[in-house]
């Protein structure tokens, strides 16, 4: 029996890892590539675009005579799309149309981007009617437009019954950035199998996958790293050559299950010595990080070292997850250096290292050391996260009265507190024994427009039973199951 285009764009694979698996299972490393190797992209003939700006341009052209050809129109609507003014090539197409300057493919095409762009998709398919009346048939550039736009909208089902009606009504059949940019919107949204049912719909099209199309699928594969290292081998063995996106992906996908050794591998002798792709910043944080996660943070410096030889420079997540590993480790004295090496590296410290690093000295006993940080924070300001960190760290250095301060200073500043830092003041406070100012704190929620969770409840349940009130306990223990919350 047919099947209709429809139902084949969103039938869901059958088996296809498991079929797959048996076929690669012995494959090992089917294809060896030499270290010269090097893929080029084809180029087509493209109009010319000025670099005289397009606003100028546009308006000097309209007040010419004779009024240019279109081509020469084409150019500055064209440079604005480029540089995403898509409002602008909107307003100025229209424009067009009041002079009476007659439109081409090309430039509805740019429209049509443009409109898809801006989410505004039900004008966009109007202009698809008006330039078919014209005579302008829809090509793939038209179909790209609207699939791109459609996907980035995450309208990915939308996207493919699209695909299925241009197809079976103007014979306008998809290539491989359509399949591409399908594919992506149906890993992003977590749907594999139809994402790998659309794969082995594209080859029996014959249309042949990119790298593009398998780093979609690996990294839609999540963390699940036999089907990524199985998806690698595939494209190897199609003779598809995989990028750093590629195996940074694989890389990921086996940290993320705790097997630090075949990143390692990956990393060295597939990427680097195999393949010679030299890997990017993306690249080295994985593995800094994936070192980190495991203390090895010696070698997880030596990585930072060995990309900066590379002339590949490190951003603030790689010092981020430096810093975070070496704290995680209780190795704050090598922090600052590294903290320093932001700064003479002309990279912003965020909230994220500077709650790190103040979380780093709580952790070590050094309550001092963390406050000094705190007190330095100006660009970037602490956020709630950070005075979080700020009153748990205290109160765990036994200095309970002053993170109690430091919470009436947040109040006096009428800071928006959510209920993470007000759990955290109530546990201190029944820590300390102030039952009696936690209640009220915990009573108090309601007016501050935060509602209490199962934290709230239970942290406020076991101070009670601290101070063997057992009748306020059981009272609030039944509260927290009217309000449907169920015990930790």
């Amino acid at each position: 029996m047919k099947r209709s285009s429809i139902s084949i764009w969103i039938s869901i694979a059958k088996d296809f890892l498991n079929h797959r698996r048996l076929l690669l299972l012995d494959i090992g490393n089917p294809l060896t590539p030499p270290c010269s190797y090097r893929t080029f992209s084809t180029s087509s003939k493209k109009r010319t675009v000025l670099k005289e700006d397009p606003i100028k341009l546009f308006y000097r052209m309209i007040q010419s005579r004779p009024l240019p050809s279109i081509i020469e129109f084409s150019k500055p609507l064209s440079q604005l799309a480029k540089t995403k003014q898509f409002h602008l090539v909107i307003s100025l197409f229209h424009q067009m149309e009041t002079l009476g300057i007659r439109h081409d493919l090309y430039t509805y095409n740019i429209l049509i981007n443009s409109l898809c762009r801006c989410s505004r998709f039900p004008i966009a398919l109007s202009v698809i009617g008006k330039m078919t009346k014209l005579g302008f048939d829809p090509d793939v550039v038209t179909l790209s437009s609207l699939i791109n736009g459609l996907c980035r909208d995450k309208r990915v089902f939308d996207a493919i019954d699209l695909v299925a009606k241009m197809e079976t009504m103007m014979g306008c059949k998809p290539d491989v950035f359509i399949y591409n940019t399908i594919i992506d919107g149906l890993c992003k949204k977590r749907l594999l199998s139809n994402a790998l049912d659309l794969f082995e719909q594209m080859g029996r099209n014959g249309v042949r996958p990119d790298v593009v199309t398998y780093n979609s699928l690996i990294t839609g594969s999540g963390a699940c790293s036999d089907d990524a290292l199985l998806l690698l081998r595939d494209m190897v063995m199609r003779n598809v050559v995989p990028n750093v996106i590629t195996f940074t992906a694989v890389i990921d996908a086996f940290l993320k299950e705790g097997n630090l050794l075949e990143a390692e591998r990956l990393f060295h002798e597939e990427m680097v010595d195999r393949w010679c792709i030299a890997p990017d910043v993306f690249a080295y944080n994985s593995m800094i990080n994936g070192l980190c996660m495991h203390g090895r943070v010696d070698e997880a410096k030596r990585m930072l070292e060995l990309m900066v030889t590379k002339e590949c420079s490190p951003d603030t997540v790689t010092y981020n997850t430096l810093i975070n590993g070496f704290c995680k480790s209780k190795r704050v004295d090598g922090v600052m250096k590294l903290f320093r090496d932001m700064t003479e590296r002309g990279l912003v410290r965020d909230t994220v290292t500077y709650n790190t690093i103040i979380q780093g000295y709580f952790q070590a006993g050094k309550p001092d050391a963390a406050q000094g940080i705190f007190r330095g924070m100006d660009s970037p300001p602490p956020n709630l996260r950070t005075y979080s960190i700020l009153l748990y760290g205290l109160f765990s250095n036994g200095k309970t009265e002053k993170a109690l301060v430091v919470f009436r200073d947040m109040q006096k500043s009428r800071m928006d507190l959510d209920i993470t830092t007000y759990n955290i003041i109530i546990h201190i406070m029944c820590k300390a024994g102030y039952v009696e100012d936690a209640w009220d704190l915990f009573c108090s929620l309601a007016f501050s427009g935060v509602k209490p969770d199962v934290v709230s409840y239970t942290t406020m349940i076991s101070g009670f039973c601290r101070e063997r009130l057992w009748h306020e306990a059981d009272e609030l223990y039944r509260k927290m199951h009217e309000d449907g919350l169920l015990p930790i």
